[in-house]
């Protein structure tokens, strides 16, 4: 996986000065970033504040194990309809 070069915090920063109102142009030369990764932060970011993307990623944390705990249940309950349909 590539190692990214800025924090969400960081990218959050870059964002607050753009809406500042400094030229997307000039943004871009003083961080090393294309235009592309500037609209895509934007995109992803936009509104946000540090607090909130400390939240969306507990969220995420929450989400990736919930989804874990239901693929083992999904998996549970076709091990036991096959031990049940041989049964039969």
């Amino acid at each position: 996986m590539k190692r990214k070069r800025f924090t969400e915090e960081q990218i959050i920063q870059v964002l607050k000065e753009a809406d500042a109102g400094l030229p997307a142009g000039e943004l871009c030369r003083k961080y090393g970033i294309s235009d592309a990764t500037l609209y895509n932060w934007k995109a992803r970011y936009a509104g946000m504040t540090v607090a909130d993307l400390k939240r969306l990623k507990v969220l995420e944390e929450e989400n990736r194990k919930l989804k874990t705990i239901v693929a083992e249940q999904m998996l549970d309950i076709q091990c036991l309809k096959s031990v049940i349909s041989k049964n039969a």
